[in-house]
This record gives structure tokens, C-alpha cells and sequence, in this order.
């Protein structure tokens, strides 16, 4: 059984999924790929776990680093999984691009290449969305990309977390 709760949030509604221990999803309404790793059955429930979510986006939305995260188990290939493991060391505050993680991929996977293209697909479809921060990720060239949540959600984590210009959306603040 899979378990779900919506809560309220500056960028939307968002839907969260849980196994009732590991949080497994985090959509904001209406962001492509919404609610896909979600089974036919699902219960509406008030779990520890989405508490724990609560208070994280509580911290996160007041422009503070949470220092702790909510346990988290995405559904997704092994690489995915590898990419998006990647996706949380990504510092509050800063970006990587798509082609430093394919380095990094490469560097842990003893040589084995992956294209920016191919880590693009995998940071696309991450299931939990703000928890593994995939919006801190831009092209080669600081770049706005695309993002599941929509390039103007992009822009809003991004200035919450103070890394784009106020008064220049679209431009990375230095």
C-alpha cells in the first residue's frame, strides 16, 4: 500500500508518497511525470513521515537549510537511483550541471561514460522533487533548463535558496 498527503506550499500544491516509513514521492501539482511511480492503490493518511516532510518544507520555505531530511526511498533504475543519490550532494545554495554529474557518473562507475543527455533523462524523472534538489541542476553554461515543476518553479526555488539574481530572473546570482 502506498500512502499519500497533500500539503500546501509556496510553489503549489504538493503530493507526497510514502511507503508509511520512506518517503517515495514529492510532486508539485501539475509538474510532468505527476504522481507516476504511484500504484492503483493508494490511502490518504496522516503519517509520522509526512510530518517529518512538513517540518523539512516548513524550514526549506522559510529560506533556511533544513539540517536534517525525512527518509527517502525513490523508485527508479539503479542509475537513476545513482543519479539522484548525486542530486543530494548538491550544496543549499549552489548548482552543478549536467555534464559535471556525467563526470562524476563516470568517475564512480570506474570510466564507464554516460552523456549529459542520458543524466538529463534521469534528473527529469526524479520522483521526489525539492527533497532531491533537482532544480540546482543547469546547463553548461549556468543556463535555466528544463524542470518537471516548470522553469518559473525552477526560478523560485532558485531565488529562495539565494542563487538567482532578484532583480534579473533568469540570470544566476555570483
Amino acid at each position: 500500500m502506498i500512502f499519500i498527503s497533500k500539503i500546501k506550499s509556496p510553489v503549489g500544491l504538493l503530493t507526497v508518497s510514502s511507503d508509511g516509513e520512506r518517503i517515495s514521492g514529492l510532486w508539485i501539482e501539475g509538474q510532468k511525470y505527476f504522481a507516476r511511480t504511484l500504484g492503483k492503490e493508494v490511502s490518504e493518511q496522516d503519517l509520522p513521515v509526512f510530518e517529518t516532510v512538513r517540518q523539512w518544507l516548513d524550514v526549506y520555505f522559510s529560506g533556511k537549510n533544513p539540517d536534517f531530511m525525512p527518509p527517502l526511498r525513490p523508485e527508479g533504475s539503479p542509475f537513476q537511483r545513482s543519479v539522484w543519490a548525486n542530486l543530494r550532494e548538491i550544496p543549499y545554495g549552489q548548482t552543478s550541471t549536467y555534464g559535471e554529474i556525467a563526470k562524476w557518473f563516470e568517475e564512480e562507475n570506474k570510466g564507464k561514460r554516460m552523456s549529459a543527455r542520458a543524466i538529463g533523462a534521469a534528473v527529469g524523472h526524479n520522483p521526489v522533487s525539492i527533497l532531491i534538489p533537482c532544480h540546482r541542476v543547469v546547463g553548461k553554461n549556468g543556463s535555466l533548463t528544463g524542470y518537471a515543476g516548470g522553469i518559473d518553479t525552477k526560478i523560485k526555488l532558485l531565488q529562495l535558496e539565494g542563487i538567482m539574481d532578484f532583480h534579473h530572473p533568469g540570470r544566476l546570482a555570483l
